[in-house]
């Protein structure tokens, strides 16, 4: 397939999704606007209609649509060529693709109308700027050194932050933003620097290499920090073609189907359980077998050469269909009801306030207080609702502590066999040597600290997925809340007006007749927390998950990694040199070792237990928290401004004499401007689904 005709569809789809994007984002501007102006008027007029909240969240939208990008995130073990695949993906040698991993530094790669790469420090130091050359030189080190600056746990570049690389590329002014990690097996503290990303990107892009199918350190890395939480993960085989170089024959054919076919089997059976959406398997469509480097040679040569059998056609199409079509109608859906409810909102504050124009200020105070009871319904509901947030986390904190103090404690149970995975290459003759012992006590720590870290990283899984049906019961209460509040507040309207409520001609679903506080708590309009990476998490319309990682990048992990290692070195020490010349067996300096080690952690497991549980207590509290004083503010926003809405109305009686025409020809120009905002969201949503069906 031609790449161009491959690259022209890609950009033409993100062209029509960055368009549909900026065409919304100014009607949402332009709703707000007219509300606003309306608001302004208000004052002169019958008084506001307390609209500030919507104002606020529709500019908030519209801001976070324009600004909005599709973030990739690129993973992989080091020596995976994830620089290559990038280079060829955007069609230049633009990333140093010989860079050792362990002198890399995470790269986030976004358009800019210039070449320029900035370098930001996590040392107080301004940002650097440099040109490519020197970028690619300065951060290059030869590979020995990089070798020398692993065993020793120090970081080439410790300075370092990360980097922003900026470029005029068509790919990028589209609306893509690629994050380009450092290796995986490089460090704990790279891991989780690149588990902070996690989150916060649309897609990940795992790079594996064909001629190291699914090694131990990937396995370890996808089953703690990939299964089990819902990312959208595409796996991207790279050196595809190296498959055919590593055969005595190249041009046997058959011999070429029988090693594919085998490589194909090893990664289905270790990939095909991150592979399943809903229940369904997308296999075919998240697993792709790429020859970076014959992609990346055909179009610096030709870029339209033709990238058939490179595997490149299949993945762009594959990725190009994932953002475009799924994520970005995902995300504009929620645009969608955000603006359906401030259409709402308008069209039920109008609704009220036409009736009472005619009404004496003596006669409207009267109303105003004869629904002073429902009122104190609504707080009623609001404190019911708080509550059982708060029950929640109280459970939620104190049954996950508690979970993790019992996990903490029992492994010493498996540690004999869980251990093995880890323990280094032991030769005891290198640790009796002087000159040697210090690089295999390097080697031991780095052991601790990766089996430390995947064993808590497996245990927060279970965490999380008990946070996420905590707030998915959270999401239904605030449904059966939100119902019973909006009763109430028909109530109120019906004894004000003294007219029956009728159901709004633009309400056309029932999470559409939700209160707007009940709608973000149903995790149904996230975009107006200026989240664009995400859509609905976990069943509310905040992201708790950067709550824990901010809180504590893995759970309890700093604190167990520096108890640990340091206690356990010592008297591992004591016992291999306590082994003698006799005892020089590798089997029996390992067994010697496992228990050695298994009796100091099981002797400080307690204390790690304690002192550990107590910040995942806090942690799991905070996610609950903020949730609760949200959900709180929203609600005290909703009855406050039904209330000022009323109140506003009583001061313009009392200081002036109001034109019943003239107000009546505001607010119906109010309604229909803002009905036609509407319609012209709705009309750019629907011409996006109209462009892929």
């Amino acid at each position: 397939m031609s790449n161009q005709v491959l690259t022209d569809q890609f950009l033409r789809d993100l062209e029509r999704v960055a368009q549909v994007r900026s065409d919304i984002s100014t009607h949402l501007n332009n709703l707000a606007e007219t509300i606003t102006k309306a608001e302004l008027a208000g004052d002169s007029s019958s008084g506001k209609l307390s609209l500030e909240r919507n104002i606020e969240d529709i500019a908030l939208a519209s801001k976070n649509l324009r600004q909005g990008v599709f973030r990739l995130l690129v993973l992989g073990d080091m020596k995976r060529g994830k620089s290559t695949f990038l280079n060829a993906l955007i069609g230049e040698n633009l990333l140093p693709s010989d860079v050792n991993p362990c002198t890399a530094v995470l790269t986030i790669l976004r358009y800019g109308p210039e070449k320029k790469v900035t370098i930001h420090f996590n040392d107080g130091k301004n940002p650097q700027q440099l040109d490519f050359q020197s970028f690619k030189y300065k951060y290059t080190i030869d590979p020995a050194e990089a070798k020398k600056l692993e065993q020793e746990k120090k970081q080439a570049f410790p300075d370092v932050d990360y980097a922003i690389v900026e470029y005029p590329l068509a790919l990028l002014e589209k609306g893509i933003e690629i994050v380009d990690s450092p290796g995986l097996n490089d460090t704990e503290a790279r891991n989780e620097l690149s588990l902070g990303y996690v989150n916060n990107c649309h897609a990940i892009l795992f790079v594996m290499r064909a001629s190291q199918p699914c090694t131990l350190g990937e396995r370890r890395y996808l089953e703690n920090y990939i299964k089990g939480r819902g990312l959208s993960v595409f796996f991207l085989i790279n050196a595809w073609d190296q498959v055919k170089e590593s055969l005595i024959d190249p041009d046997d054919t058959e011999e070429l189907q029988a090693a594919e076919d085998r490589l194909r089997q090893v990664f289905k059976a270790n990939l095909a359980d991150y592979c399943y959406v809903d229940g369904q398997d997308i296999y075919d469509e998240r697993v792709f077998e790429l020859s970076s480097i014959q992609a990346l040679r055909r179009r610096l040569k030709n870029s339209q050469a033709d990238l058939s059998g490179t595997g490149f056609p299949e993945f762009m199409s594959a990725i190009n269909t994932f953002l475009t079509r799924e994520r970005a109608i995902a995300e504009l859906r929620q645009v969608r009801t955000l603006a359906r409810q401030a259409c709402n909102h308008t069209h039920e504050a109008i609704a009220r306030r036409i009736p009472l124009l005619d009404q004496d200020v003596d006669e409207l105070k009267k109303r105003i207080e004869s629904v002073e009871p429902e009122f104190n319904k609504l707080t009623d509901i609001r404190d019911q609702f708080q509550t059982e947030i708060i029950n929640t986390r109280d459970t939620q904190a104190r049954t996950i502590s508690e979970s993790f103090r019992s996990y903490v404690l029992n492994l010493g149970n498996t540690f004999e066999t869980d251990f093995l995975r880890y323990q280094p290459e032991l030769n005891l003759l290198d640790f009796l040597s002087n000159g040697k012992r210090e690089a295999f006590n390097n080697a031991l720590q780095k052991a601790f600290e990766q089996y430390i870290t995947h064993k808590s990283a497996a245990w927060t899984l279970t965490a999380e997925k008990d946070i996420d049906t905590a707030f998915k019961k959270l999401s239904h209460s605030a449904a059966q809340y939100g119902a019973s509040y909006n009763k109430i507040t028909d109530e109120i309207t019906e004894k004000l007006t003294g007219q029956k409520v009728h159901v709004n001609a633009h309400t056309s679903t029932e999470e559409d007749k939700s209160p707007g506080w009940a709608k973000w708590a149903m995790g149904l309009l996230s975009l107006t927390k200026g989240n664009l990476a995400g859509v609905a998490l976990a069943g509310a319309g905040f992201d708790w998950k950067n709550i824990l990682l901010n809180y504590f990048t893995v759970i309890g992990i700093g604190g167990v990694i520096t108890a640990v290692t340091g206690v356990l070195l010592g008297p591992i020490g004591f016992a291999l040199l306590g082994l003698g010349v006799g005892f020089l067996q590798a089997d029996q300096a390992r067994k010697e070792l496992v228990k050695t080690a298994k009796k100091e952690l099981v002797r400080y497991l307690p204390q790690v237990a304690h002192e550990q549980s107590q910040t995942v207590y806090n942690a799991v509290k905070e996610c609950f928290e903020s949730y609760a004083k949200e959900v709180s503010q929203r609600i005290n926003d909703d009855i406050t401004s039904r209330k000022s809405e009323l109140d506003n109305l009583v001061k313009q009686k009392q200081t002036r004499e109001i034109n019943r025409e003239t107000e009546l020809k505001r607010l119906k120009t109010l309604q229909e401007d803002v009905i036609a905002q509407l319609q012209k969201i709705e009309a750019s949503y629907s011409s996006l689904l109209a462009y892929y069906s």
